[in-house]
């Protein structure tokens, strides 16, 4: 794993600032902090850091073809790369290296930007073509790896953070009140925008391609829903083998490995098929808390004394508070999503013991993992094709509206909000369910001259795009391929990215292969989610290498005892945050109803722990990225 920047001038004549190239790639050590390296050339600057996994004697870069024409700077790992290596050397090509990097030079030079097609792993890459002045940026399928960019009329500049391309002081930090819109609306920024108006991230499965002066984007690949006919247990052997083999090409490093073990389905999976490749007892390691309700480290436990794994745990107290602010600065944009603090310290207990580190994330998007969610939109779904659109729309959603709160129900099975998406599209009822901060919400937060700035932007139609691309699939489908697009791509990767790089940590995710990616895509409904049994069929599986008992729980976020701590030990940081006049003269959100939603918390009439946690986190991101300079 690595961080990688660099620029590129459409004048080779332009000089280069080799010291921005240093500042841009020292920004970037902890993402790299075994080895740095530069290539500067005529209107060129390409910078590397490294984390050593594979190769750690020859595998420093930049790394160039056999000529230099080409070369490349990567961050990420190429999982297929020793079948690569035989493939390209029969048809001609001279590799100097036994590492992953290699081959992403030479399958550029034979197959072009296509090369992006062959190669299995997560990535994010640059390459510079020299003979053609052009640079190739490009991110794997499920967009593990970041990539930003900012251009203008005479240059290219991209990074793995976008700190790095603030290094840069001719590169404005004009806030996009657009971005901000769409982080209080989701707790996160979609790509391809970014918090800043003038950078921009490169979508998953896409290529940037730069020439001349001129950018043009360019989709690999996608997921196809087609069902294909197969008897079950046909459908679990084909499963059970795509699950080792993605394993087993994730376990390939040349420096000590281990897991994430949460006691889940998703990472008990991968750690079962963990134990079954490997000679040695798998190190895992958990993470917990002291109250019990939020705290699975019993089930971990018990997953990883049936595995026989060597298990380490740690326990997160309220006071890890002090360590948000250094998470936000990693984090690089806004972003609400409070496990990223519990994934931060286990990715901190698991670097201690290891490089690498396997986790489960994707299991939940691809096999219907979250019970609540897509149960309660199936109902959603059967009663809209039950009851005529007028009664929905005049009588069910209205109702809906002045139906008592009730908070301490999850959200997607409260009566009220049930009724109101009633009235609503499939779509945009998902989408309000997902939403950080609800339409009626939003209203009352934001301030009159932040709506009047945003009054053109709807932040569902990027959302909608996505439903649009699998109109015809069925309605699980449909929801799985969204949240594949955006919860999964622009929250969780994002979050288990930039934590473990924070701690110099490679975490990979066999289940995000794409080949499982695409085989999850081509199940029936029922084989994900059967009667009230979601990841059906990935149950089956972990059914055969742990006891049921252990398989088939409840299932259990990973979540912080948010609003707890909001009303205890974390109460005076988070008013002082919240309440500070500082805050209130951002003139984003309105003073009068962060403080009531503060009240009402306190009081215990309400929870609003999601959004007061999302209104810290943006008070101290503009702190650290707007006011520091």
């Amino acid at each position: 794993m690595c961080g990688i920047a660099g620029f590129a001038f459409t004048d080779p004549r332009h000089p280069v600032d080799a010291e921005l190239l240093r500042r841009m790639t020292d920004v970037l050590a902890h993402r790299g902090p075994d080895h740095g390296g530069v290539h500067v050339a005529r209107g060129l600057g390409l910078g590397h850091r490294r984390l050593s996994i594979i190769d750690l004697s020859t595998g420093d870069q930049p790394i160039f073809g056999e000529d230099r024409a080409v070369c490349t700077v990567f961050n990420g790992e190429i999982y297929n790369y020793q079948a690569l290596v035989p493939e390209l050397e029969a048809l001609g090509h001279r590799f100097t290296t036994r590492s992953d990097t290699e081959t992403i030079v030479h399958a550029y030079e034979q197959w072009g930007t296509a090369c992006v097609t062959r190669l299995h792993g997560m990535f994010a890459f640059a390459l510079w073509d020299e003979p053609r002045r052009r640079l190739v940026l490009a991110r794997d399928r499920a967009g593990k790896k970041p990539l930003y960019y900012a251009v203008d009329g005479e240059r290219l500049i991209f990074g793995s953070e976008i700190k790095s391309l603030l290094q840069d002081p001719a590169l404005k930090r004009r806030i996009s009140p657009e971005a901000l819109a769409d982080y209080l609306t989701f707790g996160h920024i979609p790509s391809p925008a970014t918090v800043f108006q003038d950078v921009h991230q490169i979508p998953p499965a896409h290529v940037l391609i730069w020439e001349g002066g001129r950018v043009r984007l360019e989709e690999y690949w996608d997921v196809r829903f087609e069902p294909r006919p197969r008897t079950e247990d046909a459908a679990l052997e084909e499963l059970e083998a795509l699950l080792a083999d993605a394993v087993r090409g994730r376990m390939i490093s040349d420096v000590p490995l281990g897991a994430f073990l949460s006691g889940g389905v998703d990472s008990s999976a991968v750690v079962a098929a963990m134990a079954r490749q490997s000679t040695a007892p798998v190190v895992t390691v958990a993470v917990g808390f002291a109250e019990r309700t939020h705290s699975e480290l019993a089930y971990a436990r018990a997953v990883a004394s049936h595995l026989g794994t060597d298990h380490h745990e740690v326990l997160v107290r309220p006071r890890a508070i002090d360590d948000v602010p250094r998470l936000v600065w990693h984090l690089d944009q806004p972003f609400a999503d409070s496990s990223a603090l519990p994934t931060y310290y286990v990715s901190k207990a698991t670097r201690e013991r290891v490089t690498v580190a396997l986790s489960g994330d994707g299991g939940d998007e691809l096999f219907a993992g979250y019970t609540r969610r897509y149960g309660v939109h199936r109902l959603e779904q059967r009663l809209r094709a039950a009851i005529p659109e007028p009664v929905r729309r005049r009588v069910l959603a209205p109702l809906g509206r002045i139906y008592p709160r009730a908070d301490w129900i999850p959200r997607p099975l409260r009566a009220g909000l049930v009724l109101s998406n009633l009235g609503r599209s499939f779509e945009r009822a998902y989408f309000e369910d997902m939403a950080l901060f609800r339409e009626d919400e939003r209203a009352a937060l934001l301030t009159p001259e932040f709506r009047r700035q945003v009054a053109g932007h709807d932040p569902f139609a990027g959302f909608a795009r996505h439903f649009d691309r699998v109109r015809d699939a069925d309605p699980l489908s449909r929801v799985l391929y969204v949240d594949f697009k955006t919860w999964l791509a622009e929250g969780i990767l994002v979050k288990v990215d930039r934590m473990s790089m924070a701690c110099s940590l490679e975490v990979r995710a066999p289940l995000l292969d794409h080949r499982i990616v695409e085989f999850a895509a081509t199940l029936p409904p029922e084989l994900k989610f059967r009667g009230r049994v979601s990841k059906y069929l990935l149950k089956r599986a972990l059914e055969r290498h742990v006891p049921p008992a252990l398989v088939h729980r409840p299932k259990q976020g990973f979540e912080i005892p948010l609003s707890a701590w909001l009303r205890g030990e974390l109460r005076e940081v988070a008013r002082d945050l919240l309440l500070s006049p500082r805050a209130a003269a951002r003139g984003y959100v309105e003073p009068a109803r962060v403080a009531a939603m503060w009240r009402t918390h306190q009081d215990g009439r309400r929870n609003h722990a999601p959004q007061l946690w999302a209104l810290m986190v943006l008070e101290l991101w503009l702190r650290a990225f707007v006011d520091a300079t």
